[in-house]
């Protein structure tokens, strides 16, 4: 997809196509760098699911979590967390879980006695946490990635997003949760529109049909990015849902 920077009325859409799912992240997406919920973003979000349009959080935030979030946003679809360690609704039976958090977290226990300053209990949510663990975000990412490298756990990969450094298997990804998400409910990821922040965004951007990048994400995400926003973080969501909405009213007509 061509890359654009638009300025204020700007084309959120490209032309003649319009989302039948959103993908959305979390930290940094609809909450703001303290994350705090961003109460416009929730708003929006709510009028997407009343006009039948799936909403799916893809989020490197645990199930409890993520399903509090889902519960109260009165979502319906699928959940997509841990970076796509877990895949989840509510309905099933059991969670899928693509990975076993007891690596990742036996590598961050090892980093510890390596590297000076990292805690290996990590950030608060490790205690929920199935197919990964995380490292605090200002701990010194260039010493984990060289470390772990040299280590037993080189097929780990070391990700740093704004909220915390992930530790997890190498096939993890949003991008192939979404996958997998996505043929389970038998829906095209040609007809699929996401929006995220992070390093952790990009294998969802890359795999989905059109990609926007809410205002103050990682230059990398931004870069790769079908749109920009002009809006910080969770002020996106409205005029980009009035988008897609009149778009679908639009189609409809």
């Amino acid at each position: 997809m061509p890359h654009s920077r638009p300025a204020l009325g700007m084309e959120w859409l490209p032309s003649d196509w319009c989302p039948s799912v959103v993908v959305i992240d979390i930290d940094g997406t609809i909450t703001d760098d303290k994350k705090h919920l961003s109460t416009a973003a929730v708003q929006a979000i709510r009028r997407l699911e009343d006009a039948g349009v799936p909403v799916v959080l893809a989020t490197g935030n645990v199930r409890p979590v993520t399903y509090g979030l889902w519960r109260f946003l009165g979502l319906s679809a699928p959940m997509c967390c841990e970076n796509g360690g877990v895949i989840w609704h509510p309905s099933w039976e059991e969670p899928l879980l693509r990975a076993s958090a007891d690596e990742a977290k036996e590598a961050a226990e090892w980093l510890a006695t390596q590297v000076e300053g990292v805690d290996p209990y990590g950030i608060a949510t490790n205690r929920w946490r199935e197919s990964e663990w995380c490292l605090f975000p200002d701990e010194p990412l260039e010493a984990i990635s060289e470390s772990i490298a040299q280590s037993e756990w080189s097929h780990l990969s070391v990700v740093r997003t704004g909220f915390a450094i992930h530790l997890m298997e190498p096939h993890l990804s949003k991008g192939e949760g979404l996958r997998v998400l996505f043929e389970r409910m038998g829906w095209s990821i040609e007809e699929a529109l996401c929006v995220g922040d992070a390093p952790n965004d990009l294998p969802m951007f890359e795999l989905l049909h059109w990609s926007v990048a809410v205002g103050g994400a990682f230059d990398v995400v931004a870069q790769a990015a079908n749109v920009v926003s002009p809006y910080p973080h969770g002020e996106t969501f409205p005029p980009l849902v009035d988008a897609i909405l009149e778009r679908a009213m639009g189609d409809n007509r």
